[in-house]
């Protein structure tokens, strides 16, 4: 069998993986269900467990055997380190000690920058920012769900647009004053009737209220004033998290990456315009590929060997 390392990024709607050689070069790489870290939850535990028994099916089928594995995944905290890597050790031949996990959002800094080379805002389903320094100390902004905050994300977006649509609604009786938003977000919805929108937003998760950000860029793109306007206000929040890691950690420059960003050009705009004589660069690494590369990586690997130290 040939030896591979193994790098995944595993976010809620889908879990990437890589398999390279010594060298850094690929071998092979794909995609499986998506899954979480939160695995005091015995049907979240499942789905992971799922996402690596089909990886170690795929590598299998490929004849290719593991000798290190890292990767991130979403709503990953130390509290569960021991227990994923049990759950990778059921799935594959490989012990505890040749594994690596962190986060997605570190994962995600790993992928865009070297260790206090910037800092990163990732804006997607949520939205957080982070700086990790040379020392490996971690700076997070934000990033504290949608019950709080996540200004900015495609769930942001997405109740921005739910809430003006129904303020309309209270002042006037109808939809009229925001119709462009109106059709567009509810047929995303399927339904206009708040029993439609209510059992959208609350029998689902934040996942799926941030796809409805989709549907207020469709409606800024047909000149929806007050759907233009929450894009615009979701780039200042942006840049704001941006402003705060400046503030904190000092000039550098600012990646942006996430979903949010490929909605509608307004809202890089104007997170660039509201972050004058700040350096952005918008690359996007890839996560998967630079944690099966991370064996490799003697910046990191160096932070790494004296641990993160997430205040």
């Amino acid at each position: 069998m040939r030896e591979v390392h193994l790098g995944f990024d595993i976010g809620g709607t889908a879990s990437r993986w890589v398999a390279c050689n010594a060298s850094g070069d690929v071998l092979t790489r794909g995609k499986v269900a998506g899954a979480t870290g939160h695995i005091f939850n015995p049907a979240e535990r499942q789905r992971l467990s799922n996402a690596f028994g089909a990886i170690a099916e795929a590598l299998s089928a490929r004849n290719l055997q593991v000798v290190t594995v890292a990767g991130g995944m979403t709503g990953y905290g130390a509290a569960v380190e021991v227990e994923v890597k049990a759950l990778i050790c059921e799935a594959l031949p490989i012990t505890p000690d040749r594994i690596r996990l962190i986060d997605d959002i570190v994962l995600a800094y790993l992928a865009n920058f070297a260790p206090g080379e910037g800092h990163l805002i990732s804006a997607g389903t949520g939205s957080i920012g982070v700086h990790v320094a040379a020392d490996g100390v971690v700076i997070r902004v934000g990033g504290r769900g949608i019950l709080i905050d996540d200004a900015g994300s495609g769930s942001w977006i997405a109740l921005q647009a739910l809430d003006q649509l129904y303020r309309a609604y209270d002042r006037n009786g109808n939809f009229d004053a925001l119709r462009p938003l109106a059709e567009c977000m509810f047929k995303a919805i399927g339904g206009n009737t708040w029993s439609d929108v209510r059992q959208f937003v609350y029998a689902g998760d934040r996942g799926r209220i941030g796809t409805l950000s989709v549907a207020v860029a469709e409606a800024a793109l047909a000149g929806d004033a007050t759907a233009s306007d929450i894009l615009h206000r979701a780039g200042d929040e942006l840049a704001g998290l941006a402003a705060a890691l400046l503030i904190r950690c000092g000039e550098a420059p600012v990646g942006l990456v996430g979903g949010v960003l490929d909605l509608h050009p307004a809202i890089l705009e104007r997170a660039r315009r509201s972050l004058p004589g700040a350096v952005i660069v918008t690359n996007k690494g890839d996560a998967a590929l630079s944690a099966a590369q991370l064996h490799a990586n003697s910046a990191w690997q160096s932070v790494f060997a004296t641990g993160l130290k997430v205040p």
